[in-house]
This record gives C-alpha cells, structure tokens and sequence, in this order.
C-alpha cells in the first residue's frame, strides 16, 4: 500500500505521524511511504533520516494522494480540498467539537479512523493513552508558570516553602489525563484533590497515592466549593469520541481567587469549562472574571520530539495492519472498529451524531 504522511500544518504543531523507524518497518514489509519534505524537522528528524529508512520526499499534494494517509492533528480547512473516497485517513480527528470537519469528512466520502475512539474491549484508549500522559504532565507544568505573577497569575509557587502553604490545585477527572497532572503537581509539592464521578476509581486513586491525594465524588455541589479554593484547576473529564461535559459553569469562575488558572485539557472535545475557548501555542491564554485560562488544543506538540516518539510506538501495529488490509483491517481487528467515524459518507460514530443531531450508523452495519 502507498502510504503518505503529510506536514503537520495545524499552528506549532511539530509533531509527525511516523518515525524512521516505523518507516523501515513499513517499507520493509513491502509498502511505499511518502513523507512531505521537512515534515519530521519539528521533532529533530531530518529528510535524510527518512530517506536511510526508505521513504520517498515527496510534496503536501502527492502526501495526500496516498491511499493510507497518517497524520497527528485532524485536517484544518486548508487541507479539506485533500479529502476524497479513496482514502483512509488515520488521526486523531476529534469530530465532536468540529461541525465543518465532520461534514467535510462526509462529503468527501473519506474513511475516517480517529486515533482517539479506538478501544480495546476492557475500555482502554491506547492510541489516546500516550498523548493523555503527555497532556496530564505538562498541564500541571504549564499551570505552575502560569501563576507566576510576570504572567498574570497570583504569585503561587506550587510548592510553597516551609512556613508557607503550598498551592492548591483541583483536577476533574482522574482518567490517565488527570493522573498524570496529579504526579506532576504532587511532585512540585501542592495539595491535590482530584474529582471524579467513578468511584472505584477514587478509591484506585486513593490507593496508588498512599492517602496523599483528596478525593471526592463528582457533583456539582463538589465541584462548585473545589474550584473557590484551587489556585490551579485542571480539566481533563473524557467520553470517548463524545463532547465533553461542562462541569464548571460559567458562574462558578467569579468565585474563583484572582490570579487563579484554568488548564482545560479537554478542549479537543469542546472542554468541560464553559468559559474555555481553545487556543495556541502562539496565544495561549486569555483572562475571564480575573482568571487566567489556558485552552491550547494540541498541547503535546510543544514536546514534538518526545510526543512524537511516544504516539508511534502505540500506532505503529494499527498503521500495519491498515496498510496490509486496508478497510478489512477494521472489520477484522475489534480495536479499530469503535475507531471508525466517517465511512462512504456515512457517520459511523453514535457520540459524534448526538453532539451535532445527525444521523449515525454503527460500524459494525455499515462495514
């Protein structure tokens, strides 16, 4: 099979679908890759590294003329004028938040797979998984510099010093996202409570972190007197492939201190802030009711090298499969049939049609 990995166009987004390595392993399993020039420079992988493992350079055109077409970020509008029936396209696409992609998708006629609804059967989100860990850590980095007074935040050191309290930060949500932000803040020495409407989960949490962590249950009275006293809330609530629930209202952030800060790792699925709205890399916050909010949509792409490296060692086995079977490898293997969002114009995700009101098929009876 011919497969063509474009340049990540999406703003600083530096990340790149495939490593050389996962290049050698395709080409010497018999199939063509084409690799946009310069598309692998953002994360320290030169042209010529390519072309040891096999590639072809190719142009953003002949990239997306492929027949499997692997990419990170889901096309911006720029490149829907690439989407046509012939192809497989396999990135996280995140279609419930993104009305004019779905319906491109399906005008198109594209085979859409999403990176962030392929499921195996115990509920596990592996393709999802690396770039929550990734999201998790960073977003308890981002929030402690945030709250440095030089950017508008209260003047909080997260971790205080003797004599002084550390800072507060409130995490909704306590999936791979959340659990990772609570290592990150628990490591810089704040005071962690994390929110969640599992309680088996809690108690796992509760668990795994010796008694350190506070845990409470998910309800909007919890939620409404947590986010008062965090210096830093973090949100990373996750329905697979479905828009994500808005937990803190809009009148709950006046009642946050000034100079607090909102991290909404869930923006990629509409957020679970009402106040969050997404933002860049290049313009990353914005100020409502005193708080400082962070909203950046592919946070991972500002550690490109690492994110890189760590999404394609999970996608690598699905990207071999799709190149050796091309749609069958959907009907065959149960992980990547729940991945399956557009199909021949057809919406094949249930949590897709909800969010926007249109009809949608299951996998399964389409395929």
């Amino acid at each position: 099979m011919i497969i063509g990995v474009p340049k990540e166009v999406k703003t600083l987004e530096n990340r790149i679908a495939l490593t050389p390595g996962c290049t050698q392993t395709l080409v010497r399993r018999g199939h063509t890759v084409l690799i946009e020039r310069n598309a692998g420079t953002g994360s320290g992988i030169t042209d010529e590294e390519f072309q040891k493992a096999g590639a072809k350079l190719v142009s953003a055109e002949e990239a997306w003329g492929a027949e499997l077409v692997v990419k990170v970020k889901e096309p911006i509008p720029d490149e829907f004028q690439y989407l046509r029936k012939e192809q497989i396209l396999f990135t996280y696409l995140h279609l419930a938040n993104d009305r004019p992609l779905t319906e491109a998708m399906l005008h198109s006629g594209c085979t859409g797979i999403a990176y962030e609804t392929v499921q195996l059967k115990d509920g596990t989100l592996p393709l999802l998984m690396p770039m929550s860990e990734v999201a998790g850590r960073m977003a308890s980095q981002v929030g402690a510099h945030y709250l440095e007074k030089s950017q508008n935040g209260r003047g909080i050191l997260l971790g205080g010093v003797p004599g002084v309290s550390p800072g507060a930060v409130v995490i909704l949500g306590a999936g791979i996202v959340g659990t990772n932000a609570a290592k990150m803040a628990m490591g810089l020495g704040a005071q962690v409570t994390m929110i969640d409407i599992n309680q088996r989960r809690l108690v796992y949490i509760d668990d795994v972190f010796n008694g350190r962590i506070i845990t409470m249950s998910s309800t909007e009275h919890n939620i409404r007197q947590a986010v008062k006293y965090a210096d830093l809330l973090i949100g990373s609530v996750l329905i697979p492939g479905a828009k994500a629930p808005q937990l803190v209202t809009a009148d709950m952030i006046p009642t946050m201190k000034p100079g607090s800060v909102v991290v909404d790792v869930a923006i990629d699925q509409g957020g679970c802030i009402e106040t969050s709205k997404p933002t860049t890399h290049l313009k990353p916050t914005y100020m409502v009711d005193g708080v400082l909010h962070y909203g950046v949509t592919n946070m991972p792409g500002a550690v490109p090298r690492t994110s890189t490296f760590a999404l394609t060692n999970q996608t690598i086995p699905y990207i071999l499969k799709l190149a050796e079977q091309g749609v069958d490898a959907v009907r065959n293997d149960d992980a990547l049939l729940p991945g399956l969002n557009t199909y021949n114009g057809t919406l094949t995700c249930h949590a897709v049609g909800d969010a926007f009101g249109m009809k949608s098929v299951a996998p399964e009876d389409i395929l």
